[in-house]
């Protein structure tokens, strides 16, 4: 007989909700996961994992462009975007498989198809239309004294501005084209419209940008933001600033596109492809939420810094949580849920140590408060900034285009925030997520020894900089 009782049912098998699993099964839970669609989610199978495998190919075809600036010679660089989209894909499915993988080491039951929550503590799961994994459960009733929501989130569709699949892409139709469009508009500049403008753009599309607000990467330290701006001009991206698209009228092969430049005035455009990139909203549907009274605020579950709502039992973690809708935020949150049901009272979520990351070129990273949030706070701030130029490693890589940024309290020394553009800075952020977690100040940044050459050498510079102190610049 199928066993239908366990201590934790995790419905979705996002970061969150496939990390809480595994997390559960450690500590000795018996564990379930509700899946319909695919293991590993948006991220992994439709968003960050497969999204970068693409700006990698972008990169490498940027490069050879300019193989002579390297004292190298690559003659009639090209692409083949079929093979491009293919081997995105096979990243997708290789990751895909290993989430099925860490299922089977950890014993955790998967179950296939759509849940709902009948009460605290009970499901039922409709049949699903992807074909189940082998060994996974199907349909049918299952009770769980603690249940976890991980559903995720979806693109956001505005009225006017649905994606069809053809003319009008979310970020799934943009991430396998099949030709390559000559020319692309991207409604929206926050880290998936970037991206997307970024590879479209690398690899010769006519890439206009339109966003509503006066700032791209809206999210961003506004000194950050600007100096992206300049760098997306420089390689030909158009960018539409305080302007929204009002209609978009699909023609056979385009779409034209009535563009409200903010001061009255309009203005049409053609293109061959249209990226909608709006945002997204949390999956909170179809779950019995309201009929259980689940708190639902701005189309978002509430929940506390480990994931409790106010619904006893009901839990609930990733991006259908809200802001900051990332993948990292998800598993942190999925780790500290199911330690919290274990009895280990874990550390709450602080949001403010969330970094986070747009893989664009000029890639941009940042973590804590911005310089604009800082003041508005009214606190008494220090801000250091060191610039690529400066930098042996970044100009030996002939990456010398890039500026990092630490805001810092004049009183404490306590890092505020910290916010790059440039090479590789996705990859240093880190190092200042470090140094917030163990509350890190200036005095202890300056005195360690950063290895040279490197990037991450300016990150010491940056510190030193706040202070008057900087070597290099």
């Amino acid at each position: 007989m199928t066993d239908t009782s366990f201590d934790v049912i995790i419905i979705g098998s996002g970061p969150g909700g496939y990390v809480a699993a595994i997390r559960a099964a450690q500590l000795g839970l018996k564990t379930a996961i509700v899946e319909k669609s695919y293991l590993g989610g948006i991220c992994l199978n439709w968003g960050c994992i497969p999204t970068k495998a693409l700006l990698r190919s972008a990169e490498i075809y940027r490069a050879m462009q300019h193989a002579k600036d390297y004292g190298l010679g690559a003659d009639n660089v090209r692409f083949d975007l079929k093979a491009v989209v293919a081997r995105s894909r096979g990243v997708s499915k290789r990751l895909n498989d290993g989430v099925g993988f860490l299922m089977k080491k950890n014993k955790i039951t998967v179950i296939w198809g759509a849940a709902s929550i009948d009460a605290p503590g009970e499901i039922t799961v409709t049949a699903a239309k992807s074909e189940p994994p082998k060994g996974a459960l199907r349909e049918g009733r299952y009770r769980a004294k603690h249940i976890i929501i991980a559903t995720g989130a979806r693109p956001r569709v505005l009225p006017g501005l649905e994606p069809d699949g053809d003319r009008v892409w979310s970020y799934f139709e943009a991430m396998v084209p099949e030709t390559l469009p000559k020319s692309l508009l991207v409604i929206g500049s926050g880290a998936i419209g970037i991206e997307f403008a970024s590879f479209y753009r690398a690899m010769g599309s006519e890439v206009t940008v339109v966003e509503v607000l006066p700032q791209i990467l809206p999210v961003e330290d506004a000194e950050i933001a600007a100096l992206a701006r300049k760098q997306f001009e420089k390689q030909g991206i158009k960018i539409l600033t305080g302007a929204k698209v009002s209609k978009l009228d699909k023609k056979p092969g385009s779409v034209v596109a009535t563009i409200d430049s903010g001061d009255g005035k309009q203005q049409t455009a053609t293109f061959e492809r249209v990226i909608s990139a709006v945002g997204v909203v949390g999956n909170v549907e179809q779950l019995g939420l309201d009929k259980l009274g689940v708190q639902i605020q701005g189309g978002t579950i509430v929940a506390d810094g480990v994931g409790r709502t106010n619904i006893p039992g009901i839990y609930a973690i990733g991006d259908v949580t809200g802001p900051p809708m990332l993948a990292h935020k998800a598993e942190h949150q999925g780790v500290i849920c199911v330690e919290a049901i274990k009895g280990l009272h874990p550390h709450p979520l602080d949001k403010g140590l969330i970094p986070g990351c747009t893989y664009c070129h000029p890639q941009i990273a940042s973590v804590g408060l911005t310089e604009a949030k800082a003041r508005e706070q009214g606190r008494d701030i220090k801000v250091g900034r060191f610039p690529f130029a400066g930098n042996g490693k970044a100009i030996a890589l002939g990456e010398d285009q890039g500026l990092i940024k630490v805001i810092f309290d004049k009183a404490t020394g306590r890092l505020l925030g910290a916010h790059m553009i440039g090479a590789e800075v996705t990859e240093l952020i880190q190092g200042y997520v470090v140094a917030m977690n163990l509350e890190t100040t200036e005095a202890e940044l300056m005195h360690t020894v950063f290895p040279h050459p490197t990037l991450s050498e300016m990150m010491k510079e940056a510190v030193l900089d706040a202070y008057g102190q900087a070597l290099n610049v």
